[in-house]
């Protein structure tokens, strides 16, 4: 026995003629000479080793209830050769084929029985004796047609049974006629005996005496679960005690004709009960350069998506084989789920890990491709929809398109943003299609902005841009948090300015790599500056002393405010309802910030340089002007009760506008609270 680390793995050392052949199987049978009758016999397995089973116990398998696993895909291969080997006329017809799994509390043994091909003594000598020496690929040369229905071609198999049994027991009775059944037992060390036995019809029993540690697999609840886990999409039939407890039929390997919304969703509802339903499915089938089948889902949105192990399920020929199949898929993909089923990604010897290669990342990319294909279907078909679900797709779409080049020009007319315009319910009549930019696509969708959900309106990048002015062709304005710059939000959609609504967490990230893609493209947030077309354009007067509204207002602010790290800016904005106080972040100062907090993992703070703008038309910066120039002083200390009320209310606008940005730490809210109260206090007091 050679050792192959690499893989955690066994390579038997066979003949030429058999290399390549890798798992040990029950299935196995030859149709070449007379049955004899068998004399009893002792010897020991040709495993070129001292001992191999603690090796199968602690290195090559991760589980030990794997073992289940191995012995029915043995039993529904056996029943597959069986099946192919009477159409060819070589062996007798046997019944359905059937799994039969008994339970013996008394002897403490489990027993796993099949009616596929069975062996005789000689079958049983090359194909149990000699670990990993399966006969599935020469039997698969000579039945060539129906090579699919043959599960794989990988693992140890039949003696992962020892890694839960003492002894191990096999029952084999060949389905060629004439055939005596025949009894191999082995304690777990190189020994074996091999001797008649009594079997009425073809098949083989492998009867497991179980340790005193592994006797939670004589609990039929046990047993059950490791079915619908492992087995529960096999076309056989499997009985724990002559129930049959697995579905037997897999959806993913039908033809998408053959199947309703209704089966899809019962199936996503199957795998993940509980979860809601899905918000559309990818079919996946291809048979070259690989074969695969699947069905891939889009869940809702929950907030707990696993974007490191993922959630989709790796099958190989309907048996199931790990829940993370992070080396198929590219991680922008694994919060999806379903099934992926493909006999051809390369798994290490015992089944429960990938091996990545040149085959695993084609995979991968078939697998993104028939993805982006889906969305651009329901993006075209059904706009309406697409952008109902948009916040769920979301995440997937532009990760991926910042992770995968291919993919992001596969999904490049297929990302949305929110948008303040209405959206259209009817599409507009071609003659009336505002013209697209040079360099944008012409076929812009014409139902755009397009209708979501909650009266929500989506509009592609392209279609935003079509609507803007030759002035303003290059700038994208944005808006990441609607509570948090609600003030400019509402200035600049006073002026009639579109504006795009970004998710606050993933287009802080995405919006940097829209620009880089787009070199033309300027996307400006709402709060980073103020242009003209939101200021009142009116000369100012000057007192005697040479200054203005303007520069009196900043002077007060500033004395204030004493905070050298605060930059005052005074304007006169328009609209009646515009804020008394705004903070403004300048884009690539706060985008430093905000990667540095991403960094971090923390949430963005305000940044300690940033500028406060101060709308001087406000009725109340006009009455703080009035009473800062109305004060006197009084008193030995120079100071001027209406003096220090205008400092302490320029503060506490402000603090209204750091507040309005989540800009007040929660240790800072209680002092804000008491000035807010003793402010109102002393107005109160002037009032009465």
């Amino acid at each position: 026995m050679l050792l192959d680390w690499s893989g955690v793995g066994f390579l038997p050392m066979a003949p030429p003629w058999r290399q390549g052949a890798s798992r040990g199987s029950l299935a196995q049978t030859s149709f070449a000479s007379n049955p004899v009758v068998l004399q009893a016999e002792q010897g020991q397995i040709q495993i070129h080793t001292e001992n191999i089973f603690p090796i199968i116990k602690k290195a090559v398998y991760s589980g030990h209830e794997v073992f289940l696993r191995e012995l029915v895909s043995n039993g529904v291969d056996a029943i597959s050769k069986r099946r192919m080997a009477a159409m060819a006329g070589d062996c007798t017809e046997g019944p359905e084929g059937l799994i039969s799994i008994r339970i013996d509390r008394e002897a403490k043994t489990l027993t796993i029985s099949d009616n596929g091909i069975g062996m005789d003594a000689d079958e049983v000598k090359r194909y149990i004796n000699q670990v990993a020496f399966s006969s599935a690929e020469d039997f698969l040369e000579k039945y060539k047609s129906e090579s699919d229905a043959i599960i794989g071609h990988f693992g140890l198999g039949f003696y992962s049974s020892f890694m839960v049994a003492k002894q191990v027991e096999l029952v084999s009775r060949s389905a060629r006629e004439g055939s005596e059944a025949v009894r191999w037992s082995c304690d777990g060390s190189p020994n074996f005996t091999l001797e008649a036995a009594e079997r009425a019809e073809a098949g083989t029993d492998v009867i497991l005496h179980l340790m005193e540690e592994e006797l939670e697999y004589i609990e039929p609840a046990r047993i059950r679960t490791l079915i619908t886990t492992y087995c529960d999409f096999l076309p056989v039939a499997v009985q724990l005690e002559g129930e049959t407890v697995n579905k037997r039929e897999s959806a993913w390997r039908k033809s998408p004709r053959d199947l309703s919304d209704n089966d899809y969703i019962e199936l996503y509802r199957y795998l993940y009960p509980f979860q809601g339903d899905p918000l559309l499915w990818v079919h996946l089938n291809t048979d070259y350069p690989y074969n695969l089948q699947g069905i891939l889902y889009f869940p809702k949105s929950s907030g707990r998506a696993d974007w490191e192990k993922g959630e989709i399920k790796l099958y190989c020929n309907n048996v199931f084989v790990s829940d993370s199949i992070k080396e198929v898929v590219p991680r922008y993909l694994l919060p999806l789920r379903g099934v992926i089923d493909s006999p051809d990604i390369p798994l290490n010897v015992s089944r429960s890990a990938l091996q990545t290669d040149r085959r695993v990342r084609s995979i991968g990319g078939f697998v993104a491709k028939k993805v982006a294909d889906r969305l651009k279907q329901l993006h075209r078909d059904e706009p309406k929809r697409y952008a109902e679900i948009w916040e769920s797709l979301a995440p997937f779409i532009k990760i991926g398109a910042m992770e995968d080049d291919k993919f992001a020009e596969q999904v490049a007319d297929l990302v949305l943003f929110g948008t303040t315009a209405q959206p259209q319910e009817q599409p507009a009549p071609a003659q009336e299609q505002p013209a697209a930019p040079d360099d944008q696509p012409a076929n812009i969708q014409s139902l755009d902005p397009i209708p979501g959900e909650n009266g929500k309106a989506f509009t592609t990048l392209a279609g935003y841009r079509s609507r803007l002015g030759a002035d303003n062709a290059k700038r994208i304005l944005y808006c990441s948090d609607e509570a948090g710059q609600a003030g400019a939000l509402a200035l600049w959609k006073s002026q009639g300015a579109e504006v795009l609504l970004a998710d606050t967490f993933i287009d802080t990230q995405f919006i940097p790599w829209l620009e880089y893609r787009h070199e033309e493209l300027k996307f400006q947030r709402v709060d980073s500056e103020l242009d003209e077309s939101l200021q009142e354009k009116e000369s100012e007067l000057a007192d005697a002393d040479g200054k203005d509204a303007s520069e009196k207002v900043r002077e007060l602010f500033k004395k204030a405010l004493d905070n050298d790290r605060v930059t005052i800016q005074v304007q006169a904005l328009k609209g009646d309802d515009a804020p008394a106080a705004l903070i403004l972040l300048p884009e690539q100062m706060r985008r430093i910030n905000d990667m540095g907090a991403l960094m971090e993992q923390r949430l963005p703070s305000l940044p300690d340089h940033h500028v406060l703008l101060v709308n001087r038309k406000h009725r109340l910066v006009e009455g703080l002007l009035k009473l800062s120039a109305g004060s006197v002083i009084t008193g030995a200390g120079g100071g001027s009760p209406s003096q220090q009320l205008a400092d302490d209310l320029s503060r506490h606008l402000y603090e209204l506008a750091r507040l309005a940005v989540g800009g007040l730490e929660p240790n800072q809210l209680v002092g804000f609270q008491q000035r807010s109260a003793d402010v109102m206090g002393r107005l109160m007091e002037r009032g009465l």
